[in-house]
């Protein structure tokens, strides 16, 4: 079994879930007491947070390629971001280390092309939903047509991730406003809503709606059991 290294405390509280989805799946492909072989480096997340919202996204590369390095030399065998954001980041990232990055929009990706999926609606935060590292990474790489919230609606679900989720909050208003938000992308032609923040899956699962959703956590996980084993 190959050793998965974890980049994570972006928040802590999605990291909690990739590490239990991991060890489940290793569980459940491999019986007894397996579980997974994990190298984790967990950052503190207030200076990385005021550095994505100052733009300072040199400073967030300059901390994670660090963490990166010290998961490679933990004796982790490839990389996993535990993040959609900071995945702006991910190309600095790869240039610092030498094992391969498995990249969450990739692994989202290919279950949509699988799927035979075109048309698909984006949750995250603004940098993931506004910018094209991650949307961008699917229309081009994948031939996938992104739909993202209205600009209000952004932001709503921008501020519910920092504000909340980042902090182990979950509140009824916040589901009620993502389910509306996740019902437009509907009607406006999504075919599934992707959770584009790792965080989300807290607040909304597929028991809350119609609507097919793909949790960037437990897909991002279970490729990372595939690809230790």
């Amino acid at each position: 079994m190959k050793t998965i290294g974890l980049l994570g405390g972006m928040s802590w509280e999605s990291t909690v879930g990739y590490y239990r989805a991991i060890n489940a799946g290793v569980k459940n492909r491999l019986g007894g007491l397996h579980s997974a072989k994990i190298a984790m480096y967990s950052v503190d997340f207030e200076p990385i947070e005021k550095l994505q919202h100052a733009g300072d996204w040199k400073g967030t590369a300059r901390i994670l390629c660090e963490a990166a390095r010290s998961v490679e030399s933990a004796g982790a065998d490839f990389l996993l971001i535990c993040t959609n954001t900071m995945h702006k980041v991910a190309p600095e990232i790869e240039k610092s280390i030498k094992i391969p990055l498995l990249h969450i929009a990739d692994a989202t990706a290919e279950v949509l092309v699988n799927e035979g999926i075109k048309t698909v609606g984006l949750l995250g935060t603004a940098f993931t939903m506004e910018e094209d590292f991650y949307k961008g990474r699917l229309k081009e790489n994948y031939d996938l047509n992104v739909l993202v919230p209205e600009n209000e609606d952004r932001q709503i679900v921008h501020n519910i991730i920092y504000q909340e989720l980042c902090l182990g909050k979950t509140e009824s208003n916040s589901k009620t406003e993502y389910l509306r938000i996740i019902d437009s992308l509907a009607n406006r032609g999504a075919e599934v809503v992707i959770l584009g923040c790792t965080e989300i899956g807290m607040l909304v699962n597929q028991d809350d709606t119609k609507v097919r959703l793909l949790d960037t956590t437990a897909i991002h996980a279970e490729k990372a059991v595939e690809y230790a084993i």
